[in-house]
């Protein structure tokens, strides 16, 4: 896959000489403040930078992650060459889950659905943002209409704060070097499918990622952020997992690889 006949889905990194990639954030903005601040540090020209998914979830302030993930794209922005393309942000399980609970009056079982994202942590967002579990549900209770109109409150409480919901609509399903190199994804692909169908997988991942012992699809390196063990940063022949469990009391995780796969940097940031 190397041209970008699918821009609005993937993300396209031209003439990079290096990409630094920020593993799942989970709300924790310090953390964030600090690795951010060091990339600076060590910034190169040619260098590109892919965030890996899950700004939301369990930290202490997504609403600042947010802020910060805008305030250093404009930064970098600033450096000399650099071009909008040259940033992207991968949707990760949580910016999904999200995405699906703006739309839960369309789930034929509202309740049950819900009951679901808050298991799997999307009462964090509620919270940022002024809402509640509580009343959620008594919305959910009283059907389709009365739902519509709790999911457009929620909308427009994203809307107020600048540049949130642009984050939301410019995310990607995966990003990739222009010449095939190295390809960056959430939580996993499917190697037995190719880039453009593997749909879910990259954000709910896939049990086969961690047996890929063969190039996938020309990529000398897939690199995923998000491992539901957080198992650290783990590195094989063909994939990198970046997963220090930022937001589970662990590390937030970033990493430079050159074109040939290599970590030729790492940050490590404790939560």
């Amino acid at each position: 896959m190397k041209s970008n006949s699918y821009k609005e889905k993937f993300g396209s990194l031209s003439a990079a000489r290096r990409v630094w990639a920020i593993a799942s954030i989970h709300g924790e903005a310090a953390a964030l403040v600090t690795v951010h601040d060091e990339i600076s540090r060590r910034w190169e020209h040619g260098d590109r930078l892919v965030y890996l998914g899950n700004y939301l979830g369990r930290g202490s302030d997504i609403k600042a992650v947010f802020d910060e993930l805008l305030s250093f794209r404009i930064n970098r922005l600033c450096m000399p060459g650099m071009i909008p393309e040259d940033i992207v942000f991968l949707r990760g399980a949580q910016e999904e889950i999200l995405r699906s609970l703006l739309q839960l009056q369309l789930a034929p079982q509202p309740t049950d659905v819900f009951n679901w994202m808050i298991a799997n942590d999307i009462g964090y967002t509620l919270e940022a943002y002024g809402e509640s579990e509580e009343e959620t549900r008594r919305y959910v209770r009283e059907g389709i209409l009365a739902t519509t109109k709790w999911t457009n409150r929620l909308r427009e409480k994203i809307r107020e704060h600048p540049g949130h919901n642009d984050i939301l609509i410019a995310l990607r399903r995966a990003a990739f070097t222009e010449g095939g190199e190295l390809l960056f994804v959430h939580a996993g692909i499917d190697p037995d499918l190719p880039v453009v169908e593997q749909n879910d997988n990259f954000w709910w991942g896939h049990s086969h990622f961690k047996d890929i012992n063969t190039p996938y699809a020309g990529f000398r390196k897939v690199i995923r952020g998000f491992e539901r063990h957080h198992g650290g940063v783990t590195v094989t022949p063909y994939t990198i997992t970046l997963d220090g469990g930022s937001g589970f009391g662990g590390t937030l995780e970033a990493a430079c690889f050159n074109l040939d796969g290599k970590t030729v940097d790492q940050i490590s940031v404790p939560t």
